[in-house]
């Protein structure tokens, strides 16, 4: 199996300077002409947590100015690294986490389509900066630069750590220890410890484990008030993040709410689907770890940290640019089906699906779900990210059927002499 090119430093260049170029219209709508009242409101969520720490204030009963009244929910981990945060003027702030985002994403796109851009030779630094260009206008990312989100930091640092063979810059970072700090930050990441569990990957998911708790402890030592506030309290109370039957929310339960199925009856349906969900997106992820493919492995985990948690926004849906990654390969221009499979899932993450599916279900100023007209068209576009995410572990768990039965999965991707795999997994592993 031969390893994939390394980028060279005019590659690189290419590449950032493509993305920042591309950038520019998100500069300009969220930056320097958003209305100071919604300008990074995430951002000063998490800055008023470190403030929080610096002035002896309770972090879980703070609320960010109006209109937003917005509270800190992530755990006590997080506020602390919060605190660099309070150091700097919240403008300043704004600046460095929006620009910290575009260089997350360009190294998610670096890594996720490695197999991709293996293939593209010396155009590799164009590929590049134009896959990831077209990746900051997917509505979860660029809701992301627009609220100044948390999700690439967290998609990038455990699909880093899935990776194998490690990059030569994370070899003397045990495996498990970035997807432990992204649990510790925010809880969803630890779908990726049960990840590592089922695919007895042991010593991995002891790091993962261990350094959560570690950092989860000592946490508890230093804000003893405030890790009880959140462990206590905050945690078990889901109306802290918003609305849970907004349309934001995609997850499974998300969509439940939005057809009006709750109380008992839709609490055990939620725990039905979930669990379904669950064993075909981690059988899915184990057998594909088995054949060395972890970018289906983490698009497939990354599914599930969507799906099975109780609040999944859409800018959380940043998951799912592991998957489209997942479906396209390292030659999507040589399988059409894949490509197309790809291409759709961009198709629906660049629209605002579920919004024009919540303009159309309730008159202007009406209370949504509850004054649902229930147009099933438009009931199907409300819920269409927590669907796509569905219906794309189902394509990938068809690939894998069509793999176990011995029959070509439309991409070519079983083991051959000197090819890389068709996920793109095992090339380029030492840039």
């Amino acid at each position: 199996m031969t390893r994939g090119r390394r980028l060279t430093p005019a590659q690189w260049t290419t590449a950032i300077v493509i993305t920042l170029i591309g950038a520019l219209p998100l500069v300009w709508t969220y930056l320097l002409h958003q209305e100071p009242e919604h300008w990074q409101v995430d951002v000063e969520v998490y800055r008023e947590a470190g403030v929080s720490l610096l002035y002896g204030r309770p972090v879980y009963e703070q609320l960010t100015e109006a209109p937003q009244f917005l509270p800190f929910t992530y755990p006590p981990f997080a506020a602390v690294l919060a605190i660099p945060l309070a150091l700097l003027p919240f403008k300043v702030i704004g600046w460095v986490w929006f620009t910290l985002q575009l260089a997350a994403d360009l190294l998610i796109v670096r890594y996720a389509g490695r197999g991709l851009l293996a293939r593209t030779g010396h155009r590799a630094g164009w590929v590049l900066g134009l896959l990831t260009v077209a990746v900051l206008y997917l509505l979860p990312v660029s809701d992301g630069f627009r609220f100044g989100q948390v999700n690439a930091f967290l998609v990038l640092g455990c699909l880093l750590d899935l990776m194998r063979p490690r990059l030569r810059w994370l070899d003397r970072l045990p495996q498990g220890v970035l997807i432990g700090l992204a649990t510790a930050i925010k809880l969803t990441p630890g779908v990726f410890i049960v990840h590592l569990v089922v695919s007895r990957q042991w010593r991995a998911a002891a790091v993962a484990t261990g350094t959560a708790a570690g950092v989860t402890l000592g946490s508890l030592l230093l804000l003893p008030q405030a890790s009880f506030a959140f462990w206590g309290g905050a945690l078990q109370d889901p109306a802290r993040l918003g609305p849970n039957d907004g349309t934001s929310n995609q997850s499974i339960r998300g969509i439940l709410l939005h057809l009006g199925i709750e109380g008992t009856v839709g609490n055990a349906l939620w725990l039905l689907l979930a669990a379904g969900a669950a064993v075909v997106g981690f059988g899915l992820a184990k057998r594909a770890h088995k054949r060395g493919e972890e970018m289906v492995a983490a698009a497939a985990v990354g599914m599930m940290a969507l799906l099975l948690s109780p609040v999944s926004w859409i800018h959380h849906f940043h998951w799912l640019v592991l998957a489209i990654f997942a479906l396209l390969g390292s030659q999507p221009w040589r399988y059409p089906r894949r490509l197309a499979a790809g291409a759709g899932l961009y198709l629906v993450l660049v629209l605002h699906l579920p919004w024009w599916g919540q303009w159309h279900l309730v008159d202007s100023g009406a209370r949504f779900p509850d004054e649902s007209n229930g147009n099933a068209f438009w009931t199907l576009l409300n819920n269409s990210y927590g669907l796509a995410a569905v219906l794309t572990l189902l394509v990938l768990a068809w690939r894998e059927v069509r793999l176990r039965a011995g029959r070509p999965p439309d991409d070519a991707t079983q083991p051959q002499a000197g090819r890389p795999s068709g996920s793109g997994a095992l090339t380029t592993p030492r840039s």
